[in-house]
């Protein structure tokens, strides 16, 4: 098994390094211990708009700099903000490094932001709203203004991540200082390296462009802890936009790191339910039934299970013709859990535990993936060597499913949220 090497810089950052020999590319990954959940506020959306301007020039690189010279040396570069971490990326062929390693460097010691460039990235992203949400069918549901506020009470867990508009409008320059110097300290963010790579290279490399970044204290993580709903919960809503009915149910899951045995059991049951054309929902309600168009999940945390902290939650979702259909899709789903936890043997839980692994080694073979959830790991589990031993973990909670499908997945656990076509659909 390959081994992740770890070191801590003076200034408090910690260093990850994932070799692979074989490989031609080196894939950098910066993650910040910041996301939807620490916005204060008054302040939604500030995450997400401070992940944008991160790309709007540096100390030692003005604006479009850095990404000409990662394309130009044959890169590509990005970013992502979930609840609970923002996200940097680059992949490079091994010889580029270095580069990319001053560039991540150059922006976590002094971010170039102006007047002018937080009122621009301000309008990108009210744009990326419209485009992605407001103007497309099913935009955000349910994750964005569905579940949260039925499924949670505190601001941090429940609001829109995305942000109001007015919240966004509001943003200003003390905001964004305020900010950068509160969670974009070294102390409080993880560099993760993988790909064709010396581990003595990366941090001495890694020393000489992090290490000169000053110390800042770190900000302590509140707990967002919040207790289970007292009942089920149901909301409905209009878009005029979808051309079908929707149902999402949500369920609260596990303590990721805390119960993670659960949680690991909570994977596969969610596979076994809703993992593709073979899980059960599809055979039921899409193939045997023709009652639903397609039968999906999505968690919490948006495109991963790995990306979240407690609390999380998984969404069961169906799209169908019929909205008359909805609760005979709810009673098929309560009917195929209950099933579960009555009983389900290894046989059964095989094609899920093998389609999960194929999955994961798969993902691995991309360096920029190995980096970014071996920082993940070490960041909200401590231990990035996870990344290379989940399968394992998946396995050995295999035998928990049933128990998890009947004290977590129960009726009046979870809550309910349906999306009617309006009148023009």
């Amino acid at each position: 098994m390959a081994t992740i090497e770890q070191a801590t810089l003076d200034n408090g950052l910690r260093v990850l390094v994932a070799p692979d020999p074989s490989s031609p590319v080196a894939a950098v990954a910066v993650l910040y211990d910041v996301g939807f959940r620490s916005e204060p506020e008054g302040s939604t959306g500030f995450a997400h708009l401070f992940e944008h301007l991160m790309f709007q020039g540096s100390e030692h690189l003005p604006k479009g700099d850095f990404g000409r010279l990662i394309q130009g040396n044959g890169g590509v570069f990005n970013g992502f903000t979930r609840p609970d971490a923002t996200a940097f990326f680059e992949q490079v062929p091994s010889s580029a490094l270095e580069l990319a390693l001053f560039c991540e460097a150059d922006r976590m010691r002094a971010p170039r932001i102006t007047e002018e460039t937080l009122a621009n990235q301000i309008d990108v992203v009210k744009e990326e709203i419209r485009v992605n949400v407001l103007n497309q069918p099913y935009g955000g549901f349910p994750w964005l203004e569905d579940l949260p506020p039925l499924m949670f009470r505190t601001f941090a867990n429940a609001h829109n991540g995305y942000g109001s508009f007015e919240d966004l409008d509001a943003a200003s320059l003390e905001d964004v200082q305020g900010f950068f110097d509160a969670y974009y300290a070294p102390a409080n963010a993880v560099l993760s390296v993988a790909g064709g790579v010396d581990p003595e290279q990366v941090l001495l490399l890694a020393e000489r462009h992090f290490g000169p970044v000053a110390p800042r204290a770190v900000p302590e993580r509140p707990s967002f802890a919040e207790p289970m709903a007292d009942g089920e919960r149901r909301h409905s809503r209009v878009d005029e936009l979808a051309p079908l009915p929707a149902v999402a149910l949500g369920y609260r899951v596990p303590d990721p790191v805390g119960d993670a045995r659960r949680y690991f059991a909570t994977v596969l049951l969610v596979g076994l339910l809703a993992g593709g054309p073979a899980s059960r929902l599809f055979d039921r309600l899409v193939r045997r039934d023709k009652i639903a168009a397609d039968v999906g999940a999505i968690w919490g945390g948006l495109d991963s299970a790995w990306y979240s902290r407690d609390p999380n939650y998984v969404a069961l979702i169906a799209h169908y013709p019929d909205e008359e259909l909805t609760e005979t899709i709810i009673s098929a789903v309560d009917a195929e859990l209950a099933s579960i936890a009555a009983g389900t043997d290894a046989a059964a839980l095989a094609p899920v535990l093998a389609q999960a692994a194929s999955a994961h080694w798969m993902a691995l073979d991309s360096k920029y993936n190995l980096a970014v959830q071996a920082a993940f790991f070490a960041q909200q589990r401590g231990d990035p060597q996870l990344a290379f031993e989940l399968v394992d973990r998946l396995t050995e909670a295999s035998a928990l499913v049933p128990e998890v499908a009947a004290s977590w997945f129960r009726p009046d656990r979870r809550t309910v949220c349906t999306l009617v076509p309006g009148a023009g659909s």
